[in-house]
Formats: structure tokens, sequence, C-alpha cells
């Protein structure tokens, strides 16, 4: 399975399924390395990956074909991309959570 979605240059993502069912989401790369990540999730159309205490990324418009998987897994390897080349890849552990609206401060 390969789901792909653009929300903008900076949020581009693409999130990909091996015939294991290990996920890696391929997305632009962030300033700084992640400092005890997690893949926060709902099952719904959005995701939050704390990457540390100053980033974090919002996952919006999560095609349907992903969704289920992504609940299945209990970690996930996110690569940040910077010019085509890989800046750094990471296990990051999945957790879901009963509403990922409720986390997000507006």
């Amino acid at each position: 399975m390969a789901i792909s979605n653009e929300v903008g240059k900076k949020s581009r993502y693409s999130i990909l399924q091996n015939a294991k069912g290990d996920i890696m989401v391929m997305m632009n790369s962030r300033m700084g390395g992640p400092e005890n990540p997690r893949f926060i999730y709902d099952g719904g159309d959005m995701a939050l990956l704390y990457r540390s205490q100053e980033s974090s990324v919002a996952f919006k418009d999560i095609d349907p074909e992903a969704r289920t998987p992504l609940k299945s897994v209990a970690e996930i390897l996110i690569v940040e991309i910077e010019n085509d080349d890989v800046e750094r890849e990471y296990i990051v552990p999945v957790r879901i959570v009963k509403d990922i609206n409720s986390l997000i401060i507006s």
C-alpha cells in the first residue's frame, strides 16, 4: 500500500506499508532531531507526531486505506527527507488515543 498526501510543501508526507505490515512515513525534514518522539493517532483522518518539546507535526487528510493499518501497529518508521536525501530516520511508537482533536490547542 502506498498512500500519499500533500497539504502544502512543508507538510507533504507519504505513508507506505510493506508486505509484512510494517509502516513507514516519509516526510520533509524538520529542524532539530527527535527526542522521545511519539505518533499519536485515533483512527481518523488526522495524526500528530511529537518529535520533541519544541517540534510536532500534524498529518491531515490521512487516506482511509491507511487508517486501519496505522491503528494496527505498535511502531512506525519515520524517514525525514531533505532535498531528495534521507536526513534522518527513527522508529516511533504509536499511541492510540480516543480523540486526537482534544489534544490540539487552537
